[in-house]
C-alpha cells in the first residue's frame, strides 16, 4: 500500500508559477524508487487530465500535451518526494490537482497505465 499527500496549491494570476509536491510512503518496506508517481488535474463536469508522470528509478517522464514544456516532474528519492513546477500558468490550469502512485510491477512505462493510489487533492487557482 503506497499513501500520497500531496502539498503546494494556490492561486497565482496568470504567467506566474507555482510549486506542488507530493510524499509518497510505502508500507512493508516497499521501495519508493520502484513507482511511478504521477500528478493529474480536474476540473468539475470534466474527465480527470493526466497532467506528468515519472518512473522513480529510471526518472523517465511524461507530459500531457496542454502542460508540455510549462510543467516540470522531478523525483528526489531521498525525501520520497514528487514535485511538479508549473510555469506561465493560465486560467485553463485552474484545477484540482492530484498526486498518484502505481507500484512498478512488471512494466517500467508510467504514461499509460492506470494508477492505484492516489492523494485527496489541492486547489490550484489561475487569474487574469
Amino acid at each position: 500500500m503506497v499513501q500520497v499527500v500531496e502539498f503546494g496549491g494556490g492561486s497565482v494570476q496568470t504567467g506566474g508559477s507555482l510549486r506542488l509536491s507530493c510524499i509518497a510512503s510505502t508500507g512493508s518496506g516497499y521501495p519508493f524508487n520502484q513507482l511511478c508517481m504521477g500528478w493529474f488535474r480536474q476540473t468539475p463536469g470534466k474527465e480527470r487530465e493526466r497532467v506528468a508522470t515519472i518512473n522513480t528509478e529510471t526518472r523517465k517522464y511524461t507530459y500531457g500535451a496542454s502542460v508540455r514544456g510549462r510543467f516540470t516532474i522531478s523525483v528526489d528519492n531521498a525525501k520520497r518526494m514528487v514535485n511538479l513546477q508549473m510555469n506561465n500558468l493560465n486560467t485553463e490550469d485552474t484545477a484540482t490537482y492530484y498526486c498518484a502512485a502505481d507500484m512498478l510491477g512488471g512494466s517500467s512505462l508510467c504514461g499509460g497505465r492506470d494508477f492505484e493510489y492516489w492523494g485527496q487533492g489541492t486547489q490550484v487557482a489561475v487569474s487574469s
